[in-house]
């Protein structure tokens, strides 16, 4: 294929893209908001109406958000400054790996300096209004750098790698690249929690009483693997809530929002807990991190096939074969197969929170996590009623009303 087809088709894909998401937008946002009777009575009248104002702040928000990225993008990629950037840089380094991070730095730090506006008025406007947001602009400030350093360290370790093996391994450096990943991934999914995650929060482990009591009390009468249970002060940033488990092998992190301690009964804290122990015993992280790591692997071969086409790099404007720019264009060209296995991965994430649920009131209570689910929708201002459409495209969990319907299923069965 020519520079222009291949141009044609990235610009066709990133507007379909688009439009596409703005459908979906607007079905969610006009979905009717008169509430099934089995949600009735979660929100008190003033508190749904402001979710929904909450929702509607939040699509409207998204959509100029989104119009001002499509246009940019659109811009950029149909008048070839891409290309240009990478013939500027050619002028002041010479090695292809060096040309690359600078070019992938660059873009990085421009897209970050452009989306700050609305990062800013995201964060202490919107989430400001519906008081969820507790950040103050200095913790705004060095959580960036933080993050940029951690970009910096990070990040440019891995792309060094995956830019070195492409240069000196030719299209064979995919099989070498998923080893790294794998590696890479695995060592995240141990010690995110230990040397990540401190960096930008205070984990203080939970105090002695009922409530430690409780969760301990359950973790071995399933026979769960703990090995800490830390509350992490995600107050100094939002109100909204939320519990995770972390670590492979036999020990296992768990780790609560102090919003959610302070909103929820000791009962319904171990419920949420009993649900994360459900992912655990139904083999959900396990399977989860294979799904991924197919992904991936899948997504490398393809890469291999395009990444060394100079065609590629000539339709986004460059004068040669450029490793940097032809990332860009496969990451545009391979967006709908991502779409598609996004899909597919998050049928299976609701399939299973609906398992996690479902272990959660046969080894506990189901009547607790009804009540923590509830309370955890009301806190967050959740969309009680989201479109369906948006929902197979969007949600990695079901939504309230099929969870609690499935919940009450269950002991209606039980009984």
């Amino acid at each position: 294929m020519s520079p222009q087809v291949f141009l044609t088709i990235i610009l066709v894909i990133i507007a379909i893209d688009f439009l596409f998401e703005q459908f979906l937008d607007y079905l969610n946002l006009k979905q009717p908001r008169k509430l099934p009777a089995l949600l009735e009575g979660i929100y008190e009248q003033e508190k749904y109406e402001q979710s929904i104002a909450y929702h509607k702040a939040q699509t409207n928000f998204s959509f100029i958000t989104s119009t001002f990225s499509f246009v940019l993008t659109f811009v950029v990629i149909s008048s070839g400054l891409f290309g240009s950037l990478d013939g500027w840089l050619r002028g002041f380094f010479s090695h292809e790996i060096t040309i690359s991070l600078a070019f992938v730095g660059i873009i990085f730090l421009v897209s970050d300096i452009i989306n700050l506006p609305f990062q800013l008025y995201s964060t202490f406007v919107i989430e400001e209004k519906f008081d969820f947001n507790k950040m103050t602009p200095k913790l705004f400030v060095i959580d960036k750098l933080k993050g940029y350093l951690l970009g910096l360290l990070l990040g440019g370790l891995i792309l060094s790698i995956l830019l070195a093996l492409i240069i000196y391994l030719g299209q064979s450096f995919w099989i070498y690249f998923f080893v790294v990943i794998c590696l890479f991934l695995l060592l995240m999914n141990m010690f995110y929690t230990s040397w990540i995650l401190p960096l930008f929060n205070k984990l203080t482990p939970l105090e002695e009483g009922p409530l430690k009591t409780a969760i301990e009390n359950y973790a071995a009468k399933v026979a769960f693997p703990l090995d800490h249970i830390m509350v992490i002060d995600g107050s100094k940033r939002s109100n909204k809530a939320n519990a995770f488990f972390s670590g492979l092998g036999k020990k296992k992190k768990i780790v609560l929002y102090d919003t959610l301690v302070k909103h929820h009964t000791e009962e319904e804290l171990v419920a949420v807990l009993a649900h994360e122990v459900g992912h655990y015993k139904k083999k959900h992280i396990v399977t989860g991190f294979a799904l991924s790591l197919v992904q991936i692997g899948v997504m490398l071969f393809i890469m291999s096939l395009l990444i060394f086409n100079p065609i590629l790099s000539e339709a986004l404007g460059a004068s040669q074969l450029s490793i940097p720019v032809n990332l860009i264009a496969f990451g545009i060209l391979y967006s709908p197969i991502s779409k598609i296995a996004g899909i597919l991965m998050q049928m299976v994430s609701r399939k299973n929170e609906y398992e996690a649920d479902a272990y959660a009131a046969n080894t506990y209570h189901a009547s607790a996590l009804i009540d923590a689910l509830k309370k955890l929708s009301v806190n967050n201002l959740s969309n009680l009623v989201p479109h369906q459409l948006y929902v197979f495209f969007h949600y990695s969990h079901p939504p309230l009303l099929q969870r609690l319907k499935a919940l009450h299923a269950l002991s209606r069965s039980k009984n």
